[in-house]
């Protein structure tokens, strides 16, 4: 399908939009009235008549930001204001100038579309709570060839609602299951209707036939847990970095992985990942036979994982050597311990278990469990769990009530003490050194991000005044961010920067150039941060 540039409708749309976004930054959140905001809603609108859906949802959400800002809610994060502005600039500026690219466009929410038959099977649940009270439940399914499917009940009722829809019945066809049924179960689906983002729907002519669910060690989701997870994350972290909403969708899609808990380090959970065994039988199979008896210990950080049994092949109580060690045995090589990971909870709301059940499975280091949660795209080499269940074989790993099926949804089923091995079963051996710290959050890099957030919180002179009170980049220099440097030492020469008519007088430079110079910091900001996410994944430094 041919590229075409956008017309000439969209490109007068988008240069209003980024004349009423430039100015609203060049003023800063203080400055940002009912004026500004209603150029920028102006501007959305002829978005929308112009035929580009995406500039127009960024300048709405600007527009939300800064209300929620200047009201001071609760809810208001600077973070997010950054980033819609950071988007709806990034795809107005480049609109204006006929960009092709058919991603700054977008497309309008489509309708429920015919999907034929389906078998899908039920996964887990997973709790909804929104800033505008709302609440519910959406529990996920997989087919048997791996796609994402997901059911949904949210209506108005907030927490309670979340909590009590957990049981609620599943609003598709005569089924006559609930979730917490289905969550265990499968249906087999005829005039499916499915939205754009996997949705089922509960049309007249849809029709459910209940199914027996499967377990997690078979078919897509066998799949799920059969490769590493710095190959599974590539995918979702593959987003576009400038736009909020392409991120969050490429993140959605779940991720597996087998974990060794370590403990807990302040609000998150320190695990290693528990590679998959063909990954280090490979890399020992490809020594010599005699190579295998005089290979030395693992480093530190890649030790062989605790509770495995040689014997059989299967996790359970290892040999153990004189420093406490399972002892390896080369003749049937043992898994190894991939990256140092973080587990934060999905949400932190008191009324969902979440945050309860990730201090139960912190309770017992050395324990093996078994992970499905989504990548936090923030974050350095961070999962958000929601459900765990137990590694197959192991003796060491979660012994849950066998009307769960091997599975908890960690929003909604809690965890006992009962729930997990006798403390001696679990041998946590050596995880590795490190304290959790984030690279991304320790880089110095903070400071680009400080004078982006001031950018938007105080406007253009309260940029030019940090560069007055002797801001310096050098560290950014000294830790190898040049370009970061140079875009933030840009950014507050533009914004200081005062030009003079031809009678000396000092006169409005526009707000162009500026936004211009503090869109180039903010991108560069978080396509490097991007970039060290990803990093944080694929190698296991020390965090």
């Amino acid at each position: 399908m041919p590229v075409t540039a956008p017309g000439s409708a969209q490109v007068a749309a988008a240069s209003s939009l980024w004349a009423a976004a430039a100015a609203i930054l060049s003023a800063g959140v203080p400055a940002a009235g009912a004026v500004p905001q209603a150029e920028l809603l102006r501007a959305a609108h002829s978005a929308r008549l112009a035929g580009l859906p995406k500039a127009e949802a960024a300048a709405l959400r600007v527009v939300r930001g800064l209300r929620a800002a200047r009201a001071r809610h609760e809810g208001h994060r600077l973070a997010d204001l950054v980033s819609a502005l950071r988007e709806l600039l990034l795809i107005a500026g480049r609109l204006a100038g006929a960009d092709p690219d058919p991603a700054l466009v977008g497309s309008v929410r489509r309708s429920y579309q015919p999907g034929g038959s389906l078998r899908v099977y039920g996964v887990f649940r997973e709790p909804v709570i929104s800033a505008t009270g709302y609440g519910g439940v959406v529990t996920h399914l997989v087919t048997e060839d791996g796609r994402w499917f997901s059911v949904a009940d949210v209506k108005p009722g907030g927490p309670a609602r979340a909590r009590g829809a957990a049981t609620a019945p599943v609003s598709i066809g005569p089924a006559m299951l609930n979730h917490a049924q289905l969550v265990r179960a499968g249906l087999l689906i005829t005039g499916a209707t499915i939205s754009p983002d996997g949705r089922l729907g509960a049309g007249g002519g849809v029709r459910a036939t209940p199914v027996k669910g499967m377990p997690w060690t078979e078919g897509p989701m066998a799949a799920l847990f059969a490769r590493p997870l710095a190959e599974a994350v590539g995918p979702r972290l593959s987003g576009h970095a400038w736009s909020e909403s392409d991120t969050e969708d490429k993140a959605r899609e779940p991720v597996g992985c087998d974990l060794v808990i370590v403990g807990a380090a302040g609000d998150h959970v320190l695990a290693r990942e528990l590679l998959p065994a063909s990954d280090h039988l490979g890399s020992r199979e490809s020594l010599p036979e005699s190579e295998h008896a005089d290979a030395p210990p693992p480093e530190s950080g890649h030790v062989d994982a605790p509770g495995v049994r040689p014997e059989s092949g299967h996790l359970g109580a290892p040999g153990v050597g004189p420093d406490g060690v399972p002892s390896p045995d080369p003749r049937n090589p043992l898994r190894a311990h991939g990256p140092l990971i973080r587990l934060v909870p999905a949400t932190s709301h008191p009324d969902l278990a979440h945050v309860a059940n990730l201090q139960r499975l912190a309770s017992r280091p050395g324990l093996l469990v078994r992970v499905v949660g989504r990548v936090d795209p923030d974050r350095a080499a961070t999962l958000r769990p929601l459900a765990v269940g137990p590694v197959p074989g192991a003796e060491a790993t979660l012994r849950l009530p066998v009307e769960w099926h091997d599975r908890a949804d960690l929003g909604y089923d809690r965890l006992q003490g009962s729930h997990l091995p006798p403390q001696d079963a679990c041998l946590p051996g050596r995880p590795g050194a490190g304290t959790g710290a984030d690279p991304v959050a320790s880089a110095p890099l903070w400071r680009v991000r400080r004078l982006v957030e001031l950018g938007v919180s105080g406007g253009r002179r309260a940029v030019a005044e940090s560069a007055r009170n002797g801001d310096s980049h050098a560290p950014l220099h000294r830790a190898g961010f040049r370009s970061a440097a140079d875009l933030a030492t840009k950014l507050t020469a533009e914004a200081d920067r005062r030009s003079r008519d031809v009678f000396g007088r000092l006169a409005d430079s526009g707000p162009d150039r500026y936004a211009w110079a503090w869109l180039a910091a903010a991108t560069h900001l978080v396509a490097t941060e991007r970039a060290m996410i990803q990093a944080s994944w694929q190698t296991d430094h020390p965090m």
